[in-house]
């Protein structure tokens, strides 16, 4: 959160999971519009990125709301972290050099 305050946008915890565990999942915004949902993912080298796995659709925004809630229903150990910041893909690529 800190990071994307340093550039000028914002970030909030909208779930707090496991603290040593939890799996991190990053809503990533610009101007409070087109979510992208964020997971790290491993690769065949054993790394872990965070990959795209769900985009929200504008016309039916609430999909989006709903599979964020099953997913908190399914796993109560997961972090679920909003970030809106005018340039995403850059930010969660420092993300992934920060590992």
């Amino acid at each position: 959160m800190r990071l994307a305050e340093s550039q000028g946008g914002f970030g909030t915890v909208l779930a707090k999971g496991e603290r040593d565990a939890g799996t991190i999942l990053l809503v990533m915004l610009c101007r409070g519009t087109g979510a992208v949902l964020y997971e790290r993912m491993p690769q065949l080298d054993g790394a872990r990125f965070f990959v795209a796995t769900k985009r929200e659709n504008s016309e039916i925004s609430q999909e989006f709301s709903e599979y964020l809630a099953r997913r908190r229903q399914q796993d109560s150990d997961l972090w679920l972290i909003e970030v809106d910041i005018a340039d995403t893909e850059r930010f969660v690529a420092q993300l992934d050099d920060l590992r």
